[in-house]
């Protein structure tokens, strides 16, 4: 099994009272809030916390993507990644990814990734991503009919500009580019492809067409998710293809202390922070074309079997706001305590879900850093080794091949320095 290191790169600073002042926390949200001084010093923070995910264990860092928001105040995800691939030895890195519809000319994303796979020594995981509506369309004016058709003409020409061997021209319906001659290329031919996604069945059939890796990145948690990610197993089994757990992504928060009291006296508030402080307003989910009726539909039907089953959902943030830290943890949304209980948690989310690849966020909200370096700390060497033969008999593609050795190497030298420390 593998684990990822996920930079959900949260504005710290805002007021408890934040959630009753705005009615959003995307598009709108007022500037006049913001630092920029703490937001360098925020940004300066997550490095430093994936750099030390890289020496303890990680085997990725992963870094996203949004726009006009205290959320994730992550731009470009090319940034933090080459800041990443040129102070770390061991770990892929993790683009979930560009979203491919707001680059004119996509042509970029392969000159970027390019870069960012030869900078690494090969590292890197390519994730495109077809866009939330409050980054595509309400941030960047896309309209909502056209998000997954750029998309897809994207990606065809950014696969295409890797695997020619020579200038080609491009006659797309959003780019027309006379020469297609992107340098540098990467040094993977070409680097494994994750799509991040949230259910819609376009989605599964683009991943599973193309051999990519389907990550639902969602924080819902287990109970949640799950009516989602069955119907992604069973799409899987309708065509015929391997139920690789490797294939699948998912996003959780962890919250690990040496027992559990102190879990929740260490996670408990940045945990309410990063639930109450993203709000995001109805005018802004949603547009019309953005969702297919195919993808509507199965929504709906997933709705009423959440509803059913008394499943919480993650936009009830009311609901959410309500609950204690123990009860965050039982419906899923998080998975806290000490590391024998992680252990457990994880691994029962992991069967269940059948999921081979973990995306864990180690820092949210408001946490401090020094916490979520502990964090990082003790579930890189106390939870993910005792999880690491889960799906071992699995091949995993969607892994670069250098940063897998790497990590085997270096969880066996930490290993070592272990047992030394012992022996004196």
């Amino acid at each position: 099994m593998k684990f990822h290191w996920f930079a959900e790169v949260t504005y710290p600073h805002l007021g408890p009272d934040f959630p009753q002042r705005v009615d959003s926390a995307w598009v709108d949200v007022s500037p006049a809030l913001v630092d920029s001084g703490q937001v360098g010093e925020t940004y300066r923070m997550f490095l430093r916390l994936m750099q030390e995910a890289d020496k303890v264990g990680f085997d990725g860092l992963a870094v996203n993507e949004h726009h006009q928001t205290p959320f994730a105040m992550t731009p470009s995800p090319n940034l933090m990644a080459s800041a990443l691939a040129a102070t770390t030895e061991n770990a892929a890195i993790l683009v979930i990814g560009d979203s491919l519809a707001l680059y004119n000319p996509p042509i970029r994303v392969a000159e970027e990734m390019g870069y960012l796979d030869c900078l690494s020594g090969g590292r890197l995981i390519a994730g495109f991503v077809v866009g939330t509506p409050m980054d595509a369309s309400y941030s960047y004016g896309i309209p909502p009919g056209e998000i997954r058709e750029r998309f897809s003409e994207a990606r065809e020409l950014i696969m295409r500009g890797w695997a020619a061997e020579k200038p080609f021209a491009f006659n797309g319906k959003y780019t027309q580019l006379r020469y297609v001659n992107p340098w540098p290329r990467p040094i993977q031919k070409p680097p494994p492809v994750w799509v991040p996604g949230t259910g819609s069945p376009e989605t599964w059939d683009l991943v599973l067409d193309e051999g990519y890796c389907y990550g639902h990145l969602a924080f819902t948690g287990l109970h949640t998710a799950k009516p989602s990610v069955d119907g992604f197993w069973n799409r899987v089994e309708e065509r015929g293809l391997d139920v690789n757990p490797n294939r699948m992504a998912f996003t959780q928060i962890i919250c690990v202390s040496d027992t559990d009291a102190e879990a929740e006296a260490d996670y408990h508030e940045a945990v309410k922070y990063f639930y109450t402080h993203n709000k995001i307003a109805p005018r802004f989910a949603q547009g019309p074309g953005y969702v297919s009726a195919r993808a509507q539909r199965l929504r709906a039907e997933t709705a009423a079997r959440s509803a059913k089953n008394s499943i919480v959902s993650p936009s009830d943030i009311q609901r959410v706001a309500e609950m204690d830290f123990w009860e965050l943890d039982e419906k899923g949304f998080i998975i806290a305590g000490s590391p024998e209980r992680v252990r457990q948690r994880v691994h029962e989310l992991a069967t269940t879900l059948r999921v081979g690849q973990l995306v864990t966020c180690m820092h949210f909200g408001n946490l401090a850093e020094e916490v979520a370096r502990k964090n990082t700390t003790l579930f890189g060497t106390e939870v993910a080794p005792h999880l690491r033969s889960l799906w071992s008999e699995k091949p995993d593609v969607w892994t670069p091949a250098v940063s897998q050795s790497r990590v085997i190497a270096n969880e066996a030298r930490i290993a070592g320095s272990a047992d030394q420390r012992a022996v004196l």
